[in-house]
């Protein structure tokens, strides 16, 4: 059974991170070939001081290899079965973890069974996947699965269509398994079910993974590339259906902007719609669930993208590279950026990531290239992409090129043009395939543009002091914080020692933002800032209603872009002033009643007045909303800005409404 931790104390599984070794190679020409295996194996054994072990010093952290569907292998060993199979790419073939129980996994199979009858497709057979558990660890051997191998009938549909249902299938199976069986059937996974690649993968070191798959070793598996992954799990829990490589790609650090990009994800479910899956939509949902990794969430999204209509390298720039107005870009690919930056967050490292749709096959760095990647080309057509030199041996005679990739880089293959698409080549393709440029040119609304000079903000001296003590301002904070910035124009810069008590360990009131620490990366990355290092880092910023993420049009830009998320009074003051049809502001007040005999119930109903105000808002119009605590009387008080933002962001969260309009404090 697997071994799922769920919160308690600190813990959130939420938080669940890696840092491991990645590497790929490939045939260019496309030829298929059991060698690519092996070299697979030999990076991947070549990678191992960059896996974990458990306690026992036996169990792994994960190790998996993806490869191209071997279609004479899968051939003789169905023949075995009993039943033949289609051509190659007319037919799905899938990997499927489940649990030992063999009414609870007869039951899961059913499902998945019966949820490619609803797409049209018929199951041929099952296979019992051949395995080695003696050279498993203890810990290992006790979450270990059944595995099992689906083959599907694509019905006379191939390649990009039948992958599309099988995606499809997938996804509702594991919606119904889910509802209907609950946490019963948690060790239930479909590590890949498609009619181009196959995964296999576990809780392994890098050596074990070819000791437990004897498929492996077989002279017939034969493919024209191959992604290995060798995973160590930091600060997290090691788990058989964590282990990588996923259905798309192969992760090297961690998405530390995480937690946004989840709740923006949910955020779009309600308006998630597209041509190619049609009324099916609502089996794609959720297409993020708590207990994946980091690296798991940006494979799903990744998976709906491609599926959803994009091809694989425009939907890797997910992961940007720096396009600020100091970076030497071109026009074209600056606009692109741009307006996507309008449709869908960074997903920011550090990270190197190894992707492949089965014919197309890369690698790619973050912007800030905080995760090493290095390429060789030998003289004869294969191509290694590695976290490291050294994992395959080339005499030096054979090598016709090597580098490693630089940050936003992308390294890409094809396996059917038989050729190295360069960086500048794709992206600048994809760049170019809409008018990207003239779209933002004409939607997107600056705030400078909206109004002519704007009136000056005026405060009321005789209240300073009294707006202070309301707000929490101490005489520490006037003189070692905020005197220094006046004066030098920079934060003040201090001992990294604190030895106040946690506030919430202190006897004293404290305020509501000191319950809340910096969330700091949980690998040491280099500190990043926007000032000191301006060449690749950006504040820049859409706010507006957000659309359909699987479509591209004019009025996805149609949104209000900012330099930085900080508003000045006169910055807000031109947004009160707004008087355009689409894009409209409201203001809801954040205060409560402090004469209320209850204060703390006062504050609640507060919160929940200030959801529902910020909820009208948005069904009346508005596309902006500025929640504001400047009405402070004797007999009300400012609800805390933390408290009112994240109270009125998963509330419209909860609602479907967040992305139809943004709180803005």
């Amino acid at each position: 059974m697997a071994q799922r931790l769920r919160n308690q104390g600190l813990y959130e599984t939420r938080y669940e991170h890696g840092a491991c070794g990645i590497g790929a190679v490939v045939n260019i020409c496309g030829k298929r070939e059991h060698s690519i295996i092996e070299y697979g194996k030999q990076i991947l054994v070549n990678l191992h001081h960059r896996g974990a072990a458990g306690a026992d010093e036996t169990t792994g952290d994960g190790a998996g290899i993806l490869i191209q569907i071997p279609h004479e292998f899968f051939c003789a060993e169905c023949e075995k079965l009993t039943f033949n199979l289609p051509e190659p790419a007319h037919y799905g073939a899938g990997m499927v973890f489940g649990t030992k129980d063999v009414t609870l996994r007869q039951r899961c199979d059913e499902i998945l069974e019966s949820a490619l009858d609803y797409y049209g497709m018929t199951v041929l057979g099952w296979r019992d996947v051949p395995t080695d558990s003696s050279c498993l660890g203890r810990i290992a051997l006790t979450a270990e699965p059944s595995i099992k191998q689906i083959f599907v009938d694509g019905g006379g549909l191939e390649g990009t269509e039948l992958e599309r249902l099988l995606y499809l299938a997938r996804k509702r199976s594991e919606r119904l398994v889910r509802e209907n069986l609950g946490e019963a059937a948690q060790d239930f996974y479909v590590t890949s079910l498609s009619c181009r690649t196959i995964c296999y993968k576990g809780m392994f070191m890098a050596w074990q993974l070819f000791a437990y798959y004897p498929d492996l070793a077989n002279s017939f598996l034969r493919s024209a590339l191959a992604i290995v992954h060798q995973r160590y799990s930091t600060n997290t829990f090691p788990n058989w259906r964590l282990a990588q490589p996923f259905r798309c790609i192969a992760h090297n650090g961690e998405i530390n902007t995480l937690s946004g990009n989840r709740n923006w994800m949910q955020a779009r479910e309600t308006i998630i719609a597209s041509d190619v899956f049609g009324d099916d939509v609502d089996d794609l949902l959720p297409v993020l669930t708590p207990e994946m990794s980091d690296s798991a969430c940006f494979d799903s999204v990744l998976e709906l993208l491609v599926h959803g209509g994009r091809s694989i390298p425009h939907s890797m720039m997910m992961v940007p590279e720096a396009f600020g107005t100091k970076y030497h870009i071109s026009t074209d690919k600056r606009a692109f950026y741009e307006y996507h930056s309008a449709i869908m967050e960074p997903w920011e490292g550090p990270a190197a990531i190894v992707f492949t749709d089965g014919r197309l096959i890369g690698g790619t760095l973050d912007r800030n290239g905080l995760r090493p990647c290095r390429y060789v080309v030998t003289k004869d057509g294969l191509a290694v992409l590695a976290s490291e030199t050294g994992v395959g041996e080339f005499a030096p005679e054979n090598i016709r090129q090597k580098g490693r990739l630089r940050p936003g880089h992308m390294f890409l293959v094809d396996t059917v043009e038989g050729r190295i698409i360069s960086d500048n080549e794709a992206k600048s393709k994809i760049a170019r395939q809409k008018p990207y440029r003239r779209w933002l040119d004409e939607n997107r609304i600056e705030l400078r543009g909206l109004f002519d000079t704007p009136k000056l903000v005026r405060s009321n001296p005789a209240t300073i002091f009294q707006r202070m003590r309301v707000f929490g301002y101490n005489r520490e904070e006037l003189k070692m914080v905020l005197v220094p910035m006046a004066v030098n124009g920079q934060e003040p810069v201090g001992s990294m020692g604190n030895d106040t008590p946690l506030a919430v360990l202190s006897d004293k009131p404290k305020l509501l933002f000191d319950y809340f620490k910096q969330l700091f990366a949980q690998v040491t990355n280099p500190a990043i800032d926007p000032l000191r290092e301006g060449l690749v880092m950006s504040l820049m910023m859409f706010t507006g209603k957000r659309r359909n993420l699987l479509e591209e049009t004019p009025q996805h830009c149609r949104q209000l872009k900012l330099p930085h998320p900080i508003l000045t009074n006169e910055d807000v003051e031109r947004l009160r002033a707004v008087s355009r049809d689409d894009f409209k502001v409201a203001t809801v007040s954040a205060v409560f009643d402090t004469d209320a005999p209850d204060c703390a119930d006062s504050l609640r109903r507060g919160v929940y007045s200030l959801v529902e105000m910020s909820e009208k808002a948005i069904k009346e119009g508005a596309s902006l909303i500025i929640l504001s605590d400047c009405d402070i009387t004797e007999n009300s008080a400012p609800i805390p800005s933390l408290l009112a933002t994240a109270a009125v962001h998963h509330g419209l969260l909860n609602r479907g409404l967040r992305g139809e309009g943004r709180p803005n404090h």
